[in-house]
């Protein structure tokens, strides 16, 4: 089963925890993104590996855009 993850807010990419390919675990910290000069990290909503990653560091995302498809 695919999960996304999503920006729960509009923001910058400030940091990539995950890789393509790579193996992720339920509530690991994945992504951090910025906004109004605070760090909110992303969780992986599962255990799985990483199917594709959208964005890259620095990019500016808006609420609800996936950022990453989990695959379980």
């Amino acid at each position: 089963m695919k999960h996304e993850i999503l920006a729960p807010l509009a923001g910058k990419i400030m940091q990539l925890n995950i890789e393509t390919g790579g193996k992720v675990e339920e509530d690991e910290e994945a992504i951090i993104i910025e906004a109004m000069k605070m760090e909110t990290p992303i969780y992986s909503p599962c255990n799985g590996t990483v199917k594709e990653i959208k964005v890259k560091e620095g990019d500016t995302v808006e609420e609800d855009d996936v950022l990453a498809i989990v695959e379980e």
